[in-house]
């Protein structure tokens, strides 16, 4: 579905309640954890999304640019004030055939956005990653960067909501170096509050040279891990939810068609899990 597709004429104001940047510091990478507050009546579900409008005018004579955020915390609410959290990376690139420098429409307009300041939002769309009815279903995660964020309130509800959570969940974070690890490092692990439980493991996958643009390492994160995971997919009840950037896909398919033998086994085992609806991605 592109993002020209969805519907965008219900609109609410938000308030910005808080912005905080939460990689560290001498990182390049600048992610922030940006809560809003919306006086109306707004609710929304674990793995939805809700849209933010960045007023124009912009380039190409749009007046408005329209874009996606996962939802990154389980629904609250505050005097009657729905809450929505969000993690935006703050992007620049470079044209490939200028040379010059662009600065990301959305992201550098919420970034820039401090407490008091109004934003324009829509939705919430969709729920890409839904939770299994049955508790001892089996959930391998795997998320790239900001992808982390739908994890995050998806692992919280799982264990903090439903309980009782019977089948294995594995969560897979890659970052290119351990400072854009958000939600997930030695300053701020959301995630260690269900260390404890037995079904839950997370694991890290980093670049090995960083500083030469080298891949997230998911060869080593997943295949020396190989033997459970192919297990877990051959169990029928177990779902694999992917989120990230769109080169994840490619970086994947090479990992897993080593795990399993060749690109063509491995095409044609995703292809069935696809279809069984046991394969979903939420890429960008």
């Amino acid at each position: 579905m592109k993002l020209d597709d969805y519907d965008k004429q219900r609109r609410y104001e938000a308030t910005v309640v808080s912005s905080q940047r939460i990689t560290a510091d001498e990182s390049d990478a600048e992610i922030r954890e940006i809560v809003l507050e919306i006086a109306a009546d707004f609710s929304f579900a674990i793995g939805q999304s809700i849209g933010v409008i960045t007023p124009g005018p912009h380039a190409l004579s749009h007046d408005e640019h329209f874009r996606l955020y996962s939802i990154a915390d389980t629904p609250t609410a505050e005097a009657g004030k729905s809450r929505i959290v969000i993690a935006v990376r703050r992007v620049n690139y470079i044209d490939e055939y200028s040379g010059e420098r662009y600065d990301g429409i959305s992201s550098n307009y919420l970034c820039d956005r401090q407490a008091g300041d109004r934003v324009t939002i829509t939705g919430p769309y969709g729920i890409v990653f839904e939770v299994p009815e049955n508790k001892e279903a089996n959930l391998i995660l795997i998320g790239a960067g900001t992808g982390i964020a739908p994890f995050r309130a998806f692992v919280k509800h799982i264990y903090q909501d439903v309980r009782d959570w019977k089948g294995k969940v594995r969560l897979f974070y890659g970052a290119h170096t351990g400072l854009e690890l958000v939600y997930m490092n030695e300053h701020r692990d959301d995630f260690a509050l269900y260390y404890d439980e037995d079904t839950f493991e997370a694991f890290t996958a980093l670049s090995p040279r960083p500083n030469w643009a080298d891949p997230i390492a998911w060869d080593y994160a997943l295949e020396s891990r190989s033997e459970e995971i192919l297990e877990m997919l051959d169990d029928p009840n177990t779902y694999v939810y992917v989120a990230g950037l769109e080169p994840v896909r490619d970086e994947l398919d090479d990992v897993f068609a080593r795990m399993t033998g060749s690109e063509e086994r491995w095409h044609r085992r995703r292809a069935e899990l696809v279809a069984g609806g046991r394969w979903t991605e939420l890429l960008y």
